[in-house]
């Protein structure tokens, strides 16, 4: 039953309304003054505060600001004294609405039912997100303004069906980031699916996005949905979408713009209903200038834009996420070890401070990881890591991978033995690819 405290000086009407208010099935209790509202808030909990704002022993917006720090309740202002801007001012410090006397039951009822359900969604929404953090690779607790704006923003985009591109540097926590919107928009229930743009061979992609028919090529065995099908009703996540090959960008525009597509090979238009989130750590608009991006297929991801701070720009949340990953370990760091991360430039972002404590986590023997992260120089500055040229976990990945190719000589199987899909494989081996070039240089 929803509970109400009435906050009502007037004697009479206070009764009228505790008692229509109860008839209504609302649980109600009527006080008269601001001490006893306080003193009933801190002994129990409510739903909605109706309050007066001329009370015997307080009066005006700031009788708002007093409840509102003691109680999370609904503040519907009730008075006799109003005007536009006391209404103002009360919404401002709080209130939810406000309704001048005299005023009709029925409009005061309908009035409680909104906040009412306006209070049950905030808390819905409070536990869906408490939810999603916990099954999060990274913590979104935050210290910093501007990744706050960016996760209020993260919200407020998650409650609509329009495309988005989240824009950062490698390993700033971009898919992290989609799945979070995903999670807290109506299609969570639905798949959210990711197109990794980078390792996808160009000439196989139109049916990895799409599908095909049987016989459509040679090896098209069978018919195949492609990931836009198997994400209906959900979420695609389209990552490096810089990445996109050219021959693919138009018939990704009409999707977008029709929501229907065909199979390779097939002459039928499908339909599905499925919402894009892009992610990207190159300048767009930099290939649309050059011809190597269309520039009405960026306008179209682009709609609603995020941008993702490097983890340089937001050092005050490093201590937060090494407590976090060094949590999944039972693991420590000392307060000159945690100084040390903090004035690290970490150019690989986020991603590259969780290796960094997964890998001295793993070698640590004691509680403290410490002497596994790096060597520094007295004055504080970095000389070197403890284990430079030693390979990371990716690298470490990706050779392991090429190996078992050339073991198995089949990138499907290889897929099973790892346990993943067949683009994850190319992923890696383009990783491969990739570093050892770079190394050579």
């Amino acid at each position: 039953m929803v509970s109400l405290l009435l906050v009502e000086d007037d004697v009479s009407l206070r009764q009228a309304l505790t008692k229509a208010l109860s008839k209504a099935h609302y649980n109600c209790r009527g006080v008269g003054s601001l001490e006893e509202a306080l003193k009933a808030l801190l002994e129990e909990s409510y739903d909605i505060v109706l309050l007066d704002l001329k009370l015997p022993d307080a009066e005006g917006p700031q009788v708002v600001k007093r409840v509102k720090e003691v109680s999370e309740a609904k503040i519907i202002v009730i008075t006799g004294y109003g005007d536009i801007k006391t209404a103002v001012e009360s919404i401002k410090a709080g209130a939810y609405d406000f309704i001048q006397k005299p005023f009709n039951l029925d409009i005061l009822e309908a009035d409680i039912k909104r906040a009412i359900k306006e209070k049950l969604t905030e808390e819905e929404n409070l536990t869906l997100k408490e939810l999603i953090k916990k099954g999060m690779d990274y913590t979104f607790d935050t210290k910093s303004p501007k990744f706050a704006e960016v996760l209020s923003l993260c919200e407020r985009y998650a409650k609509t069906d329009t495309n988005m591109l989240i824009i950062g540097e490698t390993g700033t926590g971009k898919e992290v980031l989609a799945r979070y919107i995903h999670g807290l928009s109506h299609r969570r229930e639905k798949p959210f699916l990711v197109v990794e743009c980078t390792s996808i061979p160009p000439e196989l992609f139109e049916s990895e996005l799409f599908g095909h028919e049987k016989g459509a090529f040679t090896g098209a065995s069978h018919r195949k949905k492609g990931l836009v099908e198997m994400a209906k009703g959900g979420t695609l996540f389209l990552d490096e979408v810089g990445e996109l090959p050219q021959h693919i960008q138009p018939k990704l525009l009409r999707f977008i713009e029709t929501k229907r597509f065909r199979r390779v090979g097939s002459v039928k238009e499908e339909f599905a209903d499925v919402r894009i989130i892009s992610a990207t750590n190159r300048d767009l608009k930099a290939l649309c200038e050059k011809g190597q991006f269309r520039e009405d297929l960026y306008y179209r991801l682009s709609i609603l834009e995020l941008r993702l701070l490097p983890l340089r720009e937001r050092r005050e949340d490093i201590p937060i996420l090494v407590n976090f990953f060094l949590s999944r370990w039972n693991k420590k760091i000392s307060t000159e070890a945690m100084e040390m991360l903090k004035n690290y430039p970490w150019k690989g972002n986020i991603r590259e401070l969780k290796n960094l404590l997964e890998r001295a986590c793993i070698l640590a023997d004691g509680d403290f990881v410490d002497d596994y992260l790096f060597i520094s120089r007295e004055n504080g500055t970095f000389e070197r890591e403890l284990f430079e040229g030693m390979p990371d976990l990716e690298l470490l990945e990706a050779r392991y991978t090429a190996y078992l190719l050339k073991v198995l000589k089949d990138v499907k199987k290889v897929a099973e033995v790892l346990g993943c899909s067949t683009r994850t494989v190319y992923r890696k081996l383009k990783i491969l690819k990739e570093r050892e070039f770079n190394n050579k240089l």
